[in-house]
């Protein structure tokens, strides 16, 4: 409801309450504010503020505190305060609450007529419901839009302008002291994000690691002291995203090795800590960016990759995956633990502008994993399967010839992992008769080739599978 221009006459007095004043635009009530964020919609706030209190009971409201707190993690400290009560008021205050609010009591219109002379009115708020519906004298009307101005004589209780937690305390002395606010919230989170610049022809990658904060939890924190958790911990949205396999099909892309190596960061249980160098503002309803990962020159390689299904046969041919294989090891990689989040890859064209070639996500990788990533799919390099014959050998048992057709438009030669899945998951006695040439049993249900191509060229593999099926 814009169009109510909202007078308030007088505030209703708050009694046995000691309320810090209402900070001006753009100022905080909160105090010196710590803020652990973690990846599944979780943080934990810590805001210490120097409270003047009596040697009695008093309630002491805490203004500025997420509007998406979680009330049942709260707790209050600070030295001779034993507390006996909290309340958390999130009805915020706005010109449809308030209306609402004020149904059953009697307000003020102001009406200007066409000359600009204001007349007041007393009516009655009946009803607001998809309109506002008010009692004047024996008449009932609908406030029409932009019809009054309405003057309210109080303010609701515990309508708030910010989100506001109230306290009771027992204080055991008077005076000042530093009293502390811990508290677990939603609507807070972060991810990283990675730009990876390749250099095919020197094998070397450049990356860069930024971390995104997003605040959508109603309130600011200003000038926070901020620690990234990198894990999930318990208690957090079940339903966002588990880190737990290679995203995007990366399971399906060999050569995705977990490291075993210890990064130098700070770590919490099995989590890593990701503090931000300096105090930030993290605003309501913000990205922000900041830089955790910067080198220059790891080492890297293209790959081409494409997994065959049982049985599968083309009338085309289809491309080959793009792979991006790189480590995060100490000695010949990145040379850190990397959180979860997306990698975009760039490389640089003729004229030396960076180029976006492809992007693929990441889960939570311990330093000195090996990556193999996809990016896209090969123009060049491409692969028809086809299934030659297939004869029964009796009960249950199938002699299957397969042909790999595999061709390469590209200028210079390149080799390609080529698997054939589905085998034998179950039986293990699947066995290659005869192959033109020798793969590698990578399971029972996948082997692999490892096939060079020629420039401007083909090569083709030939298999033949004795299987149950």
């Amino acid at each position: 409801m814009r169009w109510l221009a909202l007078t308030l006459m007088a505030l209703p007095a708050v009694a046995q309450a000691q309320t810090a004043a209402v900070p001006a635009p753009g100022q905080t009530a909160q105090g010196d504010v710590s803020v652990t964020i973690y990846n599944n919609d979780l943080a934990l706030v810590q805001d210490t503020r120097t409270l003047t209190l009596p040697s009695s009971r008093i309630r002491q409201e805490f203004a500025d505190v997420s509007a998406s707190i979680r009330p049942e993690t709260v707790t209050v400290s600070g030295s001779g305060l034993t507390v006996v009560e909290q309340n958390f008021d999130y009805d915020l205050l706005s010109p449809a609450k308030l209306m609402e609010k004020a149904v059953g009591t009697t307000v003020t219109l102001v009406r200007r007529n066409a000359a600009g002379v204001e007349t007041t009115e007393q009516a009655k708020i009946l009803a607001n419901n998809g309109g506002t519906v008010i009692q004047i004298g024996n008449r009932i009307e609908i406030l029409e839009q932009y019809g009054a101005r309405v003057i309210f004589p109080t303010l609701p209780p515990n309508l708030r302008a910010r989100p506001t937690l109230s306290v009771t305390f027992d204080s055991s002395s008077a005076g000042a002291r530093p009293v502390t606010l811990n508290y677990l919230s939603r609507g807070l989170g972060w991810k990283a994000d990675y730009v990876a610049l390749f250099d095919d022809s020197a094998g070397k990658i450049d990356v860069q690691g930024w971390i995104t904060l997003t605040n959508n939890s109603g309130t600011t924190f200003s000038n926070a002291r901020t620690l990234l958790v990198a894990g999930a911990v318990g208690g957090g949205n079940s339903g966002r995203p588990s880190s737990r396999p290679y995203y995007n099909g990366n399971q399906s892309i060999p050569g995705n090795r977990p490291g075993t190596q210890t990064a130098p960061r700070e770590q919490l249980g099995d989590f890593y800590i990701y503090p931000l160098a300096e105090r930030t503002t993290i605003a309501q309803a913000q990205q922000k960016q900041v830089s955790f990962l910067d080198v220059a020159g790891a080492p890297a390689a293209r790959g081409y990759f494409y997994r065959n299904q049982w049985l599968g046969s083309l009338n085309e041919a289809v491309s080959f995956d793009t792979v991006l294989r790189f480590s995060s090891s100490r000695e010949g990689g990145l040379g850190d633990a990397l959180p979860a989040g997306s990698v975009r890859v760039y490389m640089r064209d003729a004229r030396g502008q960076p180029q976006f070639i492809g992007e693929s996500a990441i889960p939570h990788t311990p330093m000195g994993s090996s990556l193999a990533l996809k990016t896209g799919e090969a123009f060049d390099v491409k692969v028809k399967p086809t299934v030659e014959k297939r004869e029964a050998l009796g009960r249950d048992r199938w002699r299957t010839t397969m042909r790999y057709t595999i061709t390469n438009a590209r200028s210079t030669p390149v080799t390609v992992d080529l698997a054939q899945s589905g085998l034998d998951s179950y039986w293990d006695d699947t066995r290659i008769e005869s192959e033109s040439q020798k793969s590698e049993r990578v399971s029972s249900d996948e082997t692999m080739w490892k096939v060079t191509v020629p420039a401007n060229g083909e090569a083709t593999v030939t298999a033949v599978f004795l299987t149950r099926f």
